[in-house]
């Protein structure tokens, strides 16, 4: 079972560490910090997570729905959690050491730009599932409080 409420903690903290690491990878010299690491591998755990529980859950009931635009929405965002899961591997490989949990900035600007734009697909994320997938979840379910049985 998940509720909405589980779902909203995830993403709050989610949104939390996103404008936490914003101000911190704004500066150059932060970069490299542990503190500054330590927090960007735990957003990229949250996300993954909170996608690995949409993946494993979420989308079952809503791809066997009568209402094709129910189907629509699920396969919508299966296929951006996909390319949200893409764009993450791609962005690693570039720019950080995975084994040892630090950030591998050779060129600030282009680091800058690409983290910039991963943030933002994020956050759009999130406010695309709570104005969008949320509400139509709660409709097609009746179910105010679980988003998976």
């Amino acid at each position: 079972m998940v509720t909405y409420d589980e779902l909203n903690a995830q993403n709050d903290k989610i949104t939390e560490l996103t404008n936490v690491l914003e101000h911190l990878l704004g500066d150059r010299h932060l970069c490299g910090s542990p503190v500054t690491c330590e927090l960007f591998f735990r957003f990229i755990e949250e996300v993954k997570s909170h996608l690995e529980l949409m993946d494993r859950g979420l989308y079952a009931q809503l791809l066997t729905h009568h209402e094709q635009q129910v189907r629509n929405t699920a396969d919508r965002f299966m296929g951006g959690s996909k390319e949200i899961k893409r764009i993450f591997a791609a962005y690693l490989k570039k720019w950080c050491k995975t084994k040892t949990k630090e950030l591998a900035v050779k060129e600030y600007d282009q680091f800058k730009a690409e983290t910039d734009e991963m943030f933002e697909l994020v956050l759009n994320r999130i406010q695309a599932e709570q104005e969008n997938l949320y509400p139509m979840i709660r409709k097609v379910t009746g179910d105010f409080e679980r988003a998976v049985a």
